[in-house]
């Protein structure tokens, strides 16, 4: 019997998602399915969501177990086959509030702040010693299982997995699967959707639409360049940033124009305040995000449940595919997150790339892309450098490295002088309090 143990299986729609999703897969529907949080009222909100979709959408097959604490994560992982990462360490209260409100004391907005820029390099920091401890466990009582990440800081956590622990890791994001699909509506292309073929490769967050072509074979991005930079000059729309990529770069990138304006020096801007109305760009959207969540959830939770009749349809979340992939040896294309060992050729070999990946029952096989265009790896490689540097002060312990990762972050070092950025890092470190004391 296959196991599949979910940590962070607080994060109950995720868990919904991608364990329903094996619940529809006929390799995993039988499968034993280990529940792990550290917050007794989100994990039985989990169970009691996963186990109607079970009654009602596979006949009860899969056995559900929840494993509340520390002192059960040893026993929730043991015999694993697959372990889902979701966690979200320090949660919306305290640590999110923390990662937006100090950086505006020092005139530094941001939109998500969770994958790069101050705020994740702070959520990097003090995720990754829990994954250190789920790997250490996960190396001794499951050491074959493969870890699918998908908490963010993604480049930072797969990276730093990859490198410095004996876990199979590979990074998973939705981003890539609905690129080109989302790109294609928005531009009024709908008829080009069916057959197209498509390569993207990058990284997280910031993975390249390199080329797209119809069933015919017909290179679409002449098309979309125009229609782009159309639509861009003559209404306001919530992918303005990204619609600029592709005028100044030439392509268009994975993730959401509210992620990607914090990713670069160029659209959050003080001296500049109208740019922010020009591309619609919506700061401390995140914090919004987090609060209109937490306000609404017992709604959202009673309206999923639906007297218990809930249902389940398999999504286009990775996870499921990759296991049925790897149990049946059938093989499965996907865009994953993994250590670039000549993937890309003008990207670090440390760093951590997101790439098509073929999958089976060896496990997961990046693809080799190649170069990048030269821009494009440049637009990479600067947030690539506060990665690396952000998992050096992860393996070190030494602060001169946090300082150095913001420094050379392309929004925070825009924004503030260098007296300003060390200013800021020490004040946040002390806010986290325990979640960082071993940087103090």
């Amino acid at each position: 019997m296959v196991k599949i143990t979910f940590m962070g299986a607080g994060s109950t729609i995720f868990a919904r998602n991608v364990l329903g999703d094996c619940m529809c897969t006929p390799a995993l529907c039988e499968s034993e399915i280990a529940l792990y949080d550290i917050d007794p009222h989100r994990l039985e909100d989990s169970k009691i969501i996963l186990d109607a979709i079970n009654k009602n959408a596979n006949q009860g097959r899969v056995n559900i177990k929840t494993y509340l604490g520390v002192e059960n994560r040893k026993e929730a992982l043991r015999g694993a086959d697959f372990v889902v990462n979701a966690i979200q360490v320090g949660g919306y209260d305290p640590c999110t509030i923390i990662d937006f409100e100090i950086p505006k004391k020092y005139g530094l907005q941001q939109t998500i702040a969770d994958t790069l820029g101050i705020g994740g390099i702070m959520r990097g920091l003090r995720t990754i010693p829990v994954l250190q401890d789920f790997a250490d466990d996960m190396e001794e009582v499951c050491p074959d299982a493969i870890f699918l990440n998908y908490t963010n800081p993604m480049g930072i956590l797969s990276g730093y997995m990859q490198r410095y622990t004996g876990v199979k890791t590979v990074g998973l994001c939705h981003s890539v699967q609905v690129c080109s699909e989302t790109l294609l509506k928005n531009l009024g292309m709908e008829d080009k959707l069916e057959g197209r073929i498509e390569t993207i490769a990058g990284i997280n967050h910031m993975g390249w639409l390199l080329s797209i072509t119809d069933k015919d074979g017909n290179d679409l991005y002449p098309e979309i360049r125009r229609r782009a930079a159309q639509k861009n000059a003559s209404e306001k729309h919530d992918d303005m940033v990204r619609y600029e990529y592709i005028k100044h770069l030439g392509y268009y990138c994975t993730e959401s124009s509210e992620h990607n304006a914090e990713y670069n020096p160029l659209f959050i801007k003080s001296r500049y305040p109208e740019m922010i109305d020009r591309f619609n760009i919506p700061l401390d959207e995140y914090p919004r995000r987090c609060v209109k969540q937490i306000a609404e959830w017992d709604e959202e939770k009673a309206n999923i449940l639906k007297d218990g009749k809930i249902t389940h349809e398999r999504s286009k979340e990775y996870a499921s595919y990759i296991m049925e992939a790897v149990v049946t040896n059938q093989p499965y294309k996907i865009g994953g997150n993994v250590l670039n060992r000549g993937s890309i050729e003008n990207l670090p070999a440390d760093a951590c790339v997101e790439v098509p990946c073929l999958v089976d029952s060896t496990g997961i096989n990046p693809c080799r892309v190649g170069r990048l265009p030269v821009q494009l790896a440049a637009m990479n490689m600067t947030n690539i450098n506060v990665q690396l540097l952000t998992i050096e002060a992860a393996v070190t312990k030494k602060r001169e490295y946090i300082y150095q990762a913001a420094m050379l972050d392309p929004h925070t070092a825009a924004e503030l002088n260098i007296d300003d950025i060390v200013k800021m890092c020490d004040e946040l470190i002390e806010a986290h309090g325990d979640y960082m004391k071993m940087y103090r």
